[in-house]
Formats: C-alpha cells, structure tokens, sequence
C-alpha cells in the first residue's frame, strides 16, 4: 500500500479539477480525498495499491480538464488512513496553498449549443458549465465554491442538482456556477427611472428592437454594465458621445460571431484564434476599406475594436439585431468605472441610456473588457481585464518578503507579490478619480485577502512621484501597518515589468522606455529614455531631448503648444508665427485663437518645464500635420498619429548630442519633418518617418551599451506603436542585442506594478 499527499496549483479551482481528480481516482481505483483550499489550490490525499497510485499521479499530471493549469505540484508520502473510497470533500478554508484565483471564461459551445436548441437552456442567457461562464467576476472569497460566489443567490434545482451530483456528466459535475432557467438567474427590462417593462426571452428581443430602433441600451454584462447602441447611425453614435461626454475616443463593437466581424476588420489566422479565445478580448484590427459602420464610431482611425460575445445574453441579444453587431462600449460616466450595481448604473446612466437590460445575478468584482492589439505582428496588451486578470505571473527567484505595488496613476493596476509569483489586480483606470482611487485600495484588499499577504511584514512599493494617488495611499498603508516603503522610479519599473515576465535574472539589460511621463530622479518629467539596468539599479544613459512644455499640462491637452515650444530651440518668434500661419493651426491648435498664440509666444522665453516625454514628441508632430490638435483621451495624438501613417523607404536620420548623457534631438528631427511638408511631402510618410526616426535614435543610444549585454528591453505605453518598434529594430540589428517586448501585462501603466514588485521582490533576497 502506498498513500501521498499532494498539493496543486495553478488555475485548478473553477475550472472542474476536483471532478477531473474524481473521475481519474474512479478509473484506477485509488482511495481518499480531494478538496479545494484557502489561497485557490486543491489537497488531494491518494492511497491504495503502489501502481494505482503512481497511475493516479500519472494521469493527474498527463491528463487535465481544458481550461486547468498546473504551475506547481508537489507529493508527500504519507502514512494509509484506511480510505475505502474516493470522494469530494467540502473545501478548507483553514489549509491554505496559493494558487491562481479563476478569471471569467467566455462561453463554450457546448453550451451556446444548448441555449440555441431544443434543450432545457433554450434561450437561457446564463448557461455555463465546468469549461465556461463567469468566474472572478461573482466571486466573493476563495475557495472557489457556490456560496462563496453571487451563485449562492440561486439555490439549485432537481435537475441541477442531480447533474452536479452525476460523475459521469463531464461538464457539470461539481461545476460551481450552474443554473437553468428553473433555479438560475433572471433578465430583465426597465425604461430609464428603473419601470419595468418585461422580463425573460422576451426582455432580450425587446431590448434588440430598441437598438434596431436607434435607442441607447444599458445592458448588464458579467463584470459590469456595457452600453449598446447602433453602429450603423451617424445620429444614434453622435448622441451618445454627446450622452457620454466622449467626443472622440474610439467605440468598441461587439459581433455575433466572426463571420460578422470579418466584414468590418481584416482577420488573420493569429486574430482569429485571439478573438475566438476563452479571454475573448476587444481586438484592435485594420478596418476594412468599405466598413458597414458609422465614422463616428472611431473618428481618424484606421483600426477598429472588435469582440465576440462571451456570456449566452450578449449572444441572443446581438441574434436578435438587425446587423448583428452593435457598439458595446463600458457602461459609466465621464472619468469613473464602470457601473456594477444596479441601483447605481440606474443612477449614473440614467441621462445616457433609454433602457435598462439587466438581470438579478450579483457583480461581485468590477471586470472590464481586456484591449489587444498586434505590434511587430505579436498580441501586445494595452488593458488587462475579463479573461487574464487575476492570473499570476511567474517571475525567475522567490521573494523572501511578500510585496504589494501600488502602481502609478494613469490606466493603471496594483499587485501583490509572493514566493515566485506577481499576481496583478485587473484594470483600475486613472485613480485621479475618486472612485477608481478607492477600487485600487478595494482590489488590492481582495488580494492580500485571498493570498494570506501579512501587511505589517510586507514591503509597500509605489512610483517616485510625490503626488500620485497611488503614492499617497502606500505612504498611508505603511503609516498604517508599520511596514518598509520603498519608491522605485517610474521607467525603471517599466524596464523591469518585461524583465521580469521575460525571466531575465542576474543579468544587466539596455532598457528603451518611451512614454508619456514618468517622474525623474532629477524631478523632471521623463518619457523617452535609455537606461541600464537590473533589479537592483538602474542608470540612465540616454533620452529623448527636454523639450519647454508652454503652460504645463495645458501643453498635453492642446499638442500644438508642445510644437511651439519644441520648434522654439531654433526658430525665432517671427518665424514660429510665419510657420503656424502656413500649417492653420493657430486657429485649429489654441482655443482663442491668435490671442492666445500670441500669449504662448510672449511666455515660451520663460517656460521652465521641460519633459523628454515621447508622447509629447508624437503629440507635437500629430498636431503639425493635421491629424489630432486636441487630446480627449489619453494618448489620442499619438494614437491618430500611428494610425494615419503610411510606410516609405525615406528615412529621417536623427541626430545624437555624445556628452554625459546621450540625447536624441528630437527639435532637429521635427524641424526635418516640418521642411518635408513645406516641400509637398505625403503627410503620412512623414508621420511615419518621425516614429521611426524617434525609435531608430534611441535604439541607436542602445546600441552604444550592447558589449557584454544580450537584452534591449522596450517598454512604456509608446513601446506598441509599430513604427517606433521598427526604428529601434533597425538600429540595433547589427549589434547581436535581443529585442524584448511586454506580452503578459501592458505596456503602459497597467503594467508598472509588475516591475514595482519584482524590484522590491529582489531587494528582499539574502545574498552571501
């Protein structure tokens, strides 16, 4: 006889492991037990003859349900207890051995086969099963139970019952989140001060009508409220930008299937697989030429945000539309998340929607939808959310300390860090909101909770900013418990976060961050910069030229003052005032006009803040060609910049300034752009040669670092734009460096608490 204990983690609750252990226990007659425990991981205690339990553990490692993941799994022989059979005990919440927390799956086929034939889901909008359905979402503590989740709400019925009391139903033995239209959840619709209207099958059709119709539509989804509206009319999109106080920023468009969405974007094999995926993410992708969708849609945009459902109510509701595609964009207002409660999205939506879709299933935890986008022809993530978020992320040593990261500002999420795991919370937003500020304290709390983090011992790790929310609140946590602050500064994160879901250890790399802004260590605002370093410490030895911001942050919003003022290190005022007359920008780049150009030129002698921010450069350049004068939403210049260019042979050559500190001159660069539009250039081809020629400076600055070195790490919100990716290429191809990029978190501020908590991570380990 032979008996062991084993202990497994990875993505093992949630996604039918403890009926996957039964069945396979049954198959080669072994005894014991399997059960979830605190922290997301499963026991299972095995015992009977020595070569059943050697096939048992064989098959358990060999064999493993669809959506499981094993990243660790360790056995220990154990004395017999004399089990004489093999059962699902009820979870312990005492045992604790971390694993990963389930993130929401999108719907199976199996199960979309249900709801649309003639089976006792028909029509059912909440049909799930062990492979699919909400996850994270309606979870309120691990383990992952029934009355641990907002499921506890819907008692089961017969049927159900006796489904996940059968082991030989697959799909829904012991599947925690199973319901029919008998016991489960409920849809529902209700005009906009919350009057209902109808309920069921008939809810949904209604609720298809009124978008066909040019209605505006809440709509209650798995980890929030979206807002559904046509796609197709120019007077529905425009009203709901005004609604929605969103002028410009692009609308995601949800599809029924990829059929559809194949008439509105250009689909490669990779795109397909990304959106046909169980994360189901909105994928950025080429529109099509002649593209059935208003241009309000995503004004100045080549590319447009697609998804697929991934819960049976978007599938029905969008069955039920004439176009069978609608904008499903998040439902909140201005600068807030997105509505969860009922009573506050019928609250805060009430002047935006016409009507209400909701249904009686409780959101537990705010999910947005995760953003992808393809740079270098690989998925980068731009927001990480429903589908990837909480999933750890493996790093390459052990923390001797646990760690939590506060993060940076814009876009932003926060971590914990323990053993050799990062676990990232899901997209928070910008936390100078109030509410998004206190989301972050919220889901950092659900973390800790969940992975047993003791705050008084952990080390509290925050950007070097002075005055970031994030920075305030981890100043707060350490007050609180008493506990080691350390502020790590904001590229040196960024380099470190793809170090660190990369494996790079023990190993210095030439790190290219290229942002918007991140604070200095010399107090200035820094974005474009060149940077040695490891965990321990980074220098930096290159950057993008410091350029006069004329009114601060007024300079970001209106790009045409980041122009004057980077133009202003060569040309005289007169000049300035002959080249904006010939561009039409004073009157389409400042507010008031010549008068208040006329201010900006009086003051730019004066201006004292300086940024070598990229973003400002793309900004600055967007503004002189004519794509984006005004930012709405962060990065847009940049963004329309990236995306109305056009590929050419010509080339900008940067020039470097070789001192203490190798600079970019980014005024001589913009000055070459500038005199290739004076000459009749294509506006696009230049567009795309500053981009490359930003990216080909700094990875020249790189190159300079390459001797004893194998790694170029690029990051920052700027590391997706294409173009800057193939200057840097370019420039380092002969050098022998390897080209990082981010792939698991984003590239942006979304992924700054990575790096934070590996930095702090390493600086807890005991060295000889």
């Amino acid at each position: 006889m032979k008996a062991v204990r084993l202990w497994v983690s990875g993505v093992v609750q949630g996604v039918g492991f403890r009926p996957f252990v039964y069945r396979i226990a049954r198959e080669t007659g072994v005894a014991g037990y399997v059960r979830n425990v605190g922290g997301s991981g499963v026991e299972i205690i095995v015992e009977g003859e020595a070569e059943k339990v050697d096939e048992f553990i064989h098959l358990l490692q060999t064999r493993k349900p669809e959506k499981a993941r094993i990243d660790k799994f360790s056995a220990t022989s154990i004395e017999p207890r004399g089990y004489t059979c093999f059962e699902i005990m009820e979870s312990d919440v005492s045992a604790s051995f971390r694993s990963i927390i389930p993130p929401d799956f999108a719907i199976c086929g199996d199960c979309l086969n249900e709801i649309l034939s003639d089976t006792r889901w028909r029509n059912y909008p909440f049909n799930s099963c062990a492979n699919c359905g909400p996850r994270y979402s309606m979870l309120y503590r691990v383990p992952y139970d029934r009355e641990h989740t907002s499921m506890r709400d819907f008692p089961m019925c017969n049927d159900c019952l006796r489904d996940y009391s059968d082991p030989d139903n697959v799909r829904r033995f012991h599947a925690q989140g199973i319901s029919c239209p008998a016991c489960g959840p409920s849809v529902y619709l209700v005009d906009c001060k919350g009057g209902f209207q109808v309920g069921g099958l008939e809810a949904v059709i209604e609720a298809a009508k009124l978008i066909d119709d040019g209605c505006i539509v809440a709509v209650k989804g798995l980890g929030g409220y979206h807002i559904a509206a046509s796609a197709v009319d120019d007077d529905v999109v425009a009203l709901l930008r005004r609604r929605k106080n969103r002028p410009t920023k692009p609308f995601a468009i949800m599809c029924l299937n990829a059929d559809i969405a194949s008439l509105l974007v250009e689909l490669t094999s990779p795109a397909l697989e990304l959106l046909k995926s169980p994360m189901r993410p909105i994928l950025l992708l080429p529109m099509r030429g002649d593209v059935p969708v208003s241009p309000l849609v995503a004004p100045n945009l080549k590319k447009l945000g697609v998804f697929l459902p991934y819960t049976g109510l978007h599938y029905l509701l969008l069955s039920f539309t004439k176009q069978r595609y609608t904008i499903m964009t998040s439902g909140n207002i201005y600068n807030e998340p997105m509505c969860t409660r009922d009573d506050e999205a019928l609250e805060k939506l009430a002047d935006i929607v016409d009507f209400f879709l909701m249904h009686n299933r409780e959101i537990v935890n705010r999910v947005d939808d995760s953003v992808v986008r393809f740079t270098d022809q690989k998925p980068t993530m731009l927001r990480r959310g429903r589908g990837y978020a909480p999933q750890w992320i493996q790093i390459p040593f052990k923390t001797e300390r646990e760690v939590v990261a506060f993060g940076a500002m814009l876009q932003t999420a926060g971590a914990v860090a323990f053993d050799d795991k990062i676990v990232l919370t899901q997209f928070i937003g910008d936390i100078d909101g109030y509410t998004s500020f206190t989301d972050l304290e919220k889901y950092l709390n659900t973390l800790v909770t969940s992975y047993g983090i003791t705050l008084e011992s952990a080390v509290n790790v925050c950007d070097l900013h002075p005055l970031y929310p994030s920075t305030l609140l981890a100043e707060e946590w350490s007050r609180r418990f008493g506990s080691e602050l350390l502020r790590v500064q904001h590229h040196w994160a960024h380099t470190a976060a793809v170090m660190a879901e990369h494996g790079v250890v023990d190993e210095e790399v030439v790190g290219i961050s290229v942002d918007g802004v991140g604070y200095g260590v010399d107090g200035t605002a820094w974005g474009g910069e060149v940077v040695l370093a490891d965990y321990s410490s980074f220098k930096r030895v290159g950057c993008l030229k410091p350029q006069k911001m004329p009114g601060g942050d007024r300079a970001v919003e209106y790009p045409a003052r980041m122009l004057a003022g980077i133009l202003s290190e060569k040309l005289t005022v007169e000049e300035l005032r002959m080249v904006f007359r010939e561009l039409g920008l004073v009157e389409k780049g400042f507010r008031r006009g010549w008068e208040e150009f006329e201010l900006v030129l009086r003051n730019i002698e004066n201006t004292v803040a300086r940024t070598s921010s990229t973003g400002r450069v793309l900004d600055a350049v967007s503004a002189m060609l004519g794509f984006c004068t005004h930012r709405s939403y962060e990065g847009e210049p940049a963004i329309v910049l990236e995306d109305n260019s056009k590929p050419t042979e010509e080339k900008i050559r940067p020039r470097i300034e070789n001192g203490n500190l190798h600079v970019v001159d980014s005024t001589d660069i913009v000055l070459q752009a500038l005199e290739l539009v004076r000459n009749g250039a294509d506006r696009r081809e230049v567009g795309y040669m500053v981009q490359y020629a930003v990216g080909f400076g700094l990875g020249r600055i790189a190159g300079i670092y390459s001797k004893g070195r194998r790694y170029v790490v690029l990051s920052g919100g700027a590391s997706v734009n294409t173009y800057l990716v193939e200057g840097v290429k370019d420039a380092l191809q002969d050098t022998g460096l390897t080209i990082l990029l981010p792939s698991q978190a984003p590239a942006g501020d979304g992924g700054i608490a990575l790096g934070q908590a590996a930095i702090a991570a390493y600086r807890t380990l005991t060295r000889p």
